[in-house]
């Protein structure tokens, strides 16, 4: 994945071979939120993808809301009960809790 960071705000970036552009999309947003940018240059892009996030931020400070909220470090999730029991397995055979494996799981996944 091709990436770039500006002000905290990660966005993947992506080329529309049949428009000649490059477009990206900021990640990691609540679901009703979307920040997308263009440019037809790496140039454009990168100014393009600034003038979104400083725009974003700006009418979160206009509304009174908080631009970029931090993750809550509670995850909660629905999995079939044979992955359940594999993974309470795989963490006991590590001399790990299931929530212990399981963080440092996600961690080398998300770092991959």
């Amino acid at each position: 994945m091709s990436s770039m960071t500006y002000k905290g705000y990660t966005a993947r970036i992506e080329f529309a071979e049949g428009d000649g552009i490059f477009w990206g999309k900021v990640l990691g947003l609540p679901a009703n939120t979307s920040i997308t940018f263009e440019g037809e240059t790496v140039a454009q892009l990168t100014q393009d993808f600034h003038n979104a996030v400083d725009f974003y931020i700006a009418d979160c400070a206009k509304a009174g809301k908080e631009a970029l909220k931090p993750a809550s470090g509670k995850l909660m999730l629905r999995v079939s009960p044979e992955v359940h029991s594999a993974a309470l397995i795989a963490a006991q055979a590590h001399g790990l809790s299931l929530n212990q494996w399981a963080a440092k799981a996600l961690q080398e996944a998300a770092q991959a």
